[in-house]
């Protein structure tokens, strides 16, 4: 009986252990912090594919702070992500914008549309065009001087939580951008442990020679992102001019233009950065964007193929198509997200 209490607390310990799944195959009590660092974290690198989703798709959600756009994350089982410039601006001290983002785009694509705006939505327009001229100078003073650390802890705070910041997509590269922001956008993407930044190809072989060498001097990498105006020789110039140019294909905007995914990933797969997902139709069947396994985009096959031959770069979830009644954003990247597990593991896994 002397031994009751000793014994006691041996089961409870071993107990413990075997429930953290510590004591499997009998490894060293060394082992166990290495064990619980991963403990309870998300992980969506599948068969050697690293499945990441970037921020944007979460757009519709309510809170788009840093703190709230981690839970987004981990809540839809990503352990990866492409992030948006937003949450990681706005945590590292970014002056607030006045603007409502959402009417200005709203009166934007109105204006695009064949209603066109009334007179008092046109002043409505030019007022808030003026409220953001202004706002972007701002910001722009504020990205001159901004504290390199606050992104460091925002790395830390995902990091922390399983999460890694692949690749960085601020608003700091456009023609109205100075050269002072585009260091700071790559500086940042750095900070935040990214290996590359993202934008929209600006279809100006001026710029892309320019950001390429600044890309190179700022030791990050600069991957352009495609629409329907992808070709097969879409990225050529800006990836002979630099090496510090590199790709951001969108296999669903690819199909949509009615090429084949499979022919470009072979033969440009050393040049990809990050690649963007979305199930488009063809333009035969009207290149709509729609819910996975719906559409026309072999994102089975794309993601089979790079398991297979090993690529490297992570295969991102943009979530695009209408959510459905009764489901939000979170959900569906988390739906999106089951889909690409189960291509990748045939139902095994």
């Amino acid at each position: 009986m002397q031994n009751q209490p000793n014994n006691r607390r041996n089961f409870l310990r071993t107990t413990a252990l075997a429930t953290a799944g510590l004591m499997l195959g009998a490894p060293r009590l060394s082992s166990a912090p290495a064990l619980l660092k991963h403990y309870n974290k998300p992980d969506s690198l599948i068969n050697g594919v690293q499945i990441g989703t970037i921020t944007y798709s979460f757009r519709s959600m309510p809170d788009q702070s840093a703190e709230a756009t981690l839970q987004y994350v981990l809540d839809s089982g990503m352990s990866a992500i492409e992030l948006m410039g937003d949450p990681a601006e706005t945590f590292a001290g970014r002056p607030e914008n006045p603007v409502d983002r959402s009417r200005l785009y709203g009166l934007f694509r109105k204006q695009r549309g064949e209603e066109g705006l009334t007179e008092d939505e046109t002043r409505e327009l030019d007022e808030m065009r003026a409220e953001m001229d202004a706002y972007n100078k701002e910001v722009a003073k504020w990205r001159a001087t901004a504290d390199m650390n606050k992104f460091v802890k925002v790395r830390e705070m995902y990091a922390d939580a399983g999460v890694n910041i692949y690749a960085f997509k601020p608003r700091a590269f456009e023609k109205d951008n100075s050269d002072e922001e585009i260091n700071f956008g790559m500086q940042a993407a750095r900070a935040l442990g990214a290996s590359h930044v993202t934008l929209e190809h600006p279809a100006d072989d001026a710029r892309t020679l320019k950001l390429g060498k600044m890309a190179k001097q700022n030791k990050v990498r600069i991957a352009y992102h495609g629409h329907e105006q992808q070709t097969p020789t879409f990225w050529d110039t800006a990836l002979k001019q630099s090496k510090g140019n590199a790709m951001n294909l969108d296999i669903g905007h690819y199909v949509a233009t009615g090429h084949d995914p499979i022919a470009i990933l072979k033969a440009h797969h050393g040049d990809i950065m990050s690649m963007h997902l979305k199930d488009r139709q063809t333009p035969e069947n009207g290149k709509g964007n729609l819910m996975w396994g719906k559409g026309d985009t072999p994102i089975g096959d794309v993601l089979r193929l790079m398991s297979a031959e090993k690529y490297k770069f992570p295969a991102t979830v943009e979530l695009e198509y209408d959510i459905p009644e009764g489901s939000d954003a979170v959900k569906e990247v988390a739906r999106c997200l089951a889909y690409c597990r189960e291509q990748l593991t045939d139902g095994k896994g």
